[in-house]
């Protein structure tokens, strides 16, 4: 064995986590203060956070996928009734999560590759070749398409989830849950998820799933999408299928008071003038002579 062979397997190197750049990083955060003007502060850059709670699981007849509405702006809500599982081919559906244009346009990108392969091959898409386009697309752009995917569909081979990471990874799973409320919806998963579900079942876990992101995660909210793909060929695409903060019912509740609403009238009018705009004809215009 050569000495560099040697060394190398002989380092010691931590394994695990390392946190050795965290003392690194405050030294460079004070040193950079320190040599900026004290009335601003020089912060390090974030990673983006983005806010969705998307969900798909595997049953005994096909898959289902879940996602709620809300699309955030930074802490605003810029949509209250966002569409998120996107279409991909007849027996295959795609959730997503990110930016909602990436989402958008990379789907439809590959929905258009998809349909011009089922016209040349005759043949219908496979969800593995969908699979396939999209991780080598993202893998392109090494991450800067933020489209965090969950693809779900039924093919020859019988019905298949995928999680689809922004930079290209991918892997397949029964259950996958991806967004910032995804730590509360695989909660739901990991305690209740078996083998040889029914629809019914499974519709039931997927509504739980999302509704403990809505419920848990601030990025996530408003209502409740389903997409039922069976391995008889059939799609449900239930949208709106749950509404949980229908504010409808909650305003029927407050009862005001009569004192409230104040008719016509009632505050009296002290004084009132009328003055009519000038006209055109009573202002003087100013012939200027050009230089």
């Amino acid at each position: 064995m050569s000495e560099q062979t040697q060394n190398i397997f002989s380092s010691s190197v931590p394994s695990g986590f390392s946190f050795a750049n965290t003392h690194r990083n405050a030294s460079l955060v004070a040193a950079a203060n320190a040599a900026s003007n004290k009335s601003s502060t020089v912060r390090l850059a974030q990673a983006k956070k983005t806010g969705t709670t998307i969900v798909g699981m595997v049953f005994a007849g096909g898959v289902i996928l879940g996602a709620d509405t809300r699309a955030t702006s930074g802490e605003e809500v810029a949509e209250k009734n966002c569409q998120k599982i996107h279409y991909l081919a007849p027996n295959m559906y795609c959730a997503g999560a990110g930016t909602a244009a990436d989402t958008d346009k990379t789907t439809e990108l590959i929905s258009s590759q998809l349909a011009l392969l089922r016209l040349d091959t005759h043949l219908p898409s496979r969800v593995v070749t969908a699979l396939t386009l999209l991780k080598r697309m993202l893998f392109r752009y090494q991450g800067h398409v933020s489209a965090a995917l969950i693809l779900g569909g039924v093919d020859i081979q019988g019905p298949h989830v995928y999680h689809i990471y922004p930079h290209g990874s991918t892997s397949k799973l029964s259950y996958a849950t991806m967004g910032s409320g995804s730590v509360a919806a695989m909660s739901v998963f990991e305690t209740s998820w078996r083998d040889g579900l029914t629809e019914d079942e499974g519709i039931a876990m997927v509504k739980r799933a999302v509704s403990a992101g809505v419920f848990n995660d601030l990025g996530s909210g408003s209502n409740i999408d389903l997409c039922i793909i069976r391995t008889d060929g059939t799609v449900d695409y239930r949208r709106n299928e749950v509404k949980p903060n229908e504010i409808g019912p909650l305003r029927a509740m407050v009862q005001r008071s009569g004192r409230m609403t104040l008719a016509n009238g009632v505050t009296p009018i002290l004084h009132s003038s009328y003055s009519p705009h000038p006209a055109l004809a009573d202002v003087d215009v100013m012939e200027v002579e050009a230089s």
